[in-house]
C-alpha cells in the first residue's frame, strides 16, 4: 500500500485533467460509434470503456512502486518487452497488413509498452550522472538501445508508432546535455538519407501519404479522401458544433476511422471551436503540468523520466491534431487518451502513473 505521508503529494490537478480526456474521449467514441438501427453504442465503446478500469490499475501499480525501484530493473522491463516484439512477428496477428498484436489472454500490442521501458532505460542511462549528451560517443549508447526496439517495430511494419520513440531519447539527450550543433547534423544527415529513404525503406502506401498530403485532391476518392474529409468534418463544427450525437461525418463514415485516428475530427464538429480550445487546454495543462513534475524531481533519473515521457505524449498529440487539420501526412498514430485503444490507453495511463510517481516521491530519501 502506499504510504499515507505521500498521498497529499499526489498531483490530482495532473490526474483530474487526464481523467477528463480520457472521459471526453470515450463519449467522443460513444457518439461516433452510435449504431442508429440497435440504437445503442457501437462495440468499440464497450471495448473502450472495459479499458478504462485496466488503464486505472495500470495507473496505480506504476504509483505504487517506487520509480526507483523500476529504474533498477529498467534493462530488465526493456528486454522483455523486446522480447515481446519478436513474438510479435513470429505468431502476431495480421491486421490491415501488418503484424502489431499478439493473444495473451486478451489481444495485446506490445509495441505501445516498449515506450515505458525505453523511457526507464535511457534516463538511468542519462541520469546517474555517468553519461552525457556532449559527446558522440555518449550519445551512440542511447541511440543503440533505441536501435532495437525501432528496427523490431519498423518490422510490423509500423512507421508511427517507430516515430514515437525518438521523441524519448532525444528529449533525454537534451536534457543530457546534447549539443545543438549535433542536432543541426542529425537534421542535415536526415536531409541527405531522405532520397534513400524514400526509395528502399518507405512502403508504397507510405508513399501514397506523403504524396497525398502534398496534393490530396489528385486521388480525392482514393488515398486523398480520408484527408479531405477530416479538413470537412473539422471546419463543418463551426464555431459551438453541431451538438452531442449530432455530427453527421463520423456517424455515417464519411470519415474513416473516425473513433481512432480521427476522433478529434469528431469532437471538432460536435463541439466546434469552443470544444476544440477547451481539449488543446487541457491538453496543454497535461503537458505544462507534467514537466513541472520533472523540475520538482528529487534526482536526475525522475526528471530524465518525465521529460522522455512527455517528449513521446507531446509529439503524439501534436501529429495527431496537425494531421486532421492537413498540415501533416496521414499517419495511424492516435490521440492519446481519447482515440480508441486499449493497449494505448493501458499503456499512456501506466506513462502518466510513472510522472505523478516521480512528483509524490520528491520529498522521499
Amino acid at each position: 500500500m502506499i504510504d499515507r505521508r505521500l498521498t497529499p503529494h499526489i498531483d490530482w490537478l495532473l490526474l483530474g485533467a487526464i481523467l477528463v480526456l480520457t472521459f471526453v474521449g470515450l463519449m467522443t467514441i460513444y457518439s461516433v460509434t452510435w449504431n442508429i438501427r440497435l440504437n445503442e453504442p457501437g462495440a468499440e465503446f464497450w471495448r473502450q470503456a472495459y479499458a478504462i478500469p485496466v488503464a486505472l490499475v495500470a495507473l496505480i501499480v506504476c504509483l505504487l512502486i517506487d520509480y526507483r525501484t523500476l529504474a533498477q530493473r529498467a534493462p530488465l522491463i526493456l528486454g522483455a518487452l523486446v522480447l515481446l516484439l519478436v513474438a510479435v512477428l513470429l505468431f502476431g496477428e495480421v491486421a490491415k497488413g501488418s503484424r502489431r498484436w499478439i493473444d495473451v489472454g486478451m489481444r495485446l500490442q506490445p509495441s505501445e509498452f516498449v515506450r515505458l521501458g525505453l523511457a526507464l532505460t535511457l534516463a538511468v542511462i542519462y541520469g546517474d550522472g555517468k553519461r552525457s549528451g556532449r559527446s558522440l560517443g555518449e550519445l551512440a549508447v542511447g541511440a543503440g538501445v533505441l536501435a532495437l526496439p525501432v528496427g523490431l517495430i519498423l518490422l510490423q511494419p509500423d512507421l508511427g508508432t517507430a516515430a514515437t520513440l525518438v521523441p524519448i531519447y532525444a528529449g533525454i539527450a537534451y536534457m543530457a546535455g546534447l549539443r545543438i550543433r549535433w542536432v543541426a547534423a542529425a537534421l542535415i544527415v536526415a536531409a541527405l538519407a531522405s532520397p534513400v529513404v524514400w526509395m528502399y525503406v518507405l512502403h508504397d502506401y507510405q508513399k501514397g501519404r506523403v504524396l497525398t498530403f502534398l496534393n490530396p485532391y489528385q486521388d480525392e476518392r482514393g488515398d486523398g479522401y480520408q484527408q479531405i474529409q477530416a479538413r470537412v468534418t473539422v471546419g463543418s463544427g463551426g464555431l459551438v458544433g453541431k451538438g452531442f450525437r449530432q455530427g453527421t461525418q463520423g456517424a455515417y463514415r464519411f470519415l474513416p476511422e473516425a473513433h481512432n485516428d480521427f476522433v478529434f475530427a469528431v469532437l471538432a464538429e460536435e463541439h466546434g471551436f469552443l470544444g476544440v480550445v477547451v481539449v488543446l487546454g487541457l491538453y496543454l495543462f497535461v503537458v505544462l503540468r507534467s514537466l513541472e513534475a520533472a523540475k520538482l524531481a528529487r534526482d536526475r533519473v525522475g526528471a530524465f523520466l518525465v521529460v522522455g515521457l512527455v517528449s513521446w505524449f507531446l509529439f503524439q498529440v501534436v501529429y495527431n491534431i496537425t494531421m486532421q487539420a492537413g498540415l501533416a501526412p496521414v499517419k495511424g498514430l492516435t490521440l492519446p487518451l481519447m482515440s480508441y485503444g486499449g493497449s494505448s490507453l493501458v499503456a499512456t495511463l501506466a506513462g502518466f502513473g510513472l510522472i505523478l510517481n516521480v512528483r509524490m516521491r520528491r520529498f522521499t530519501n
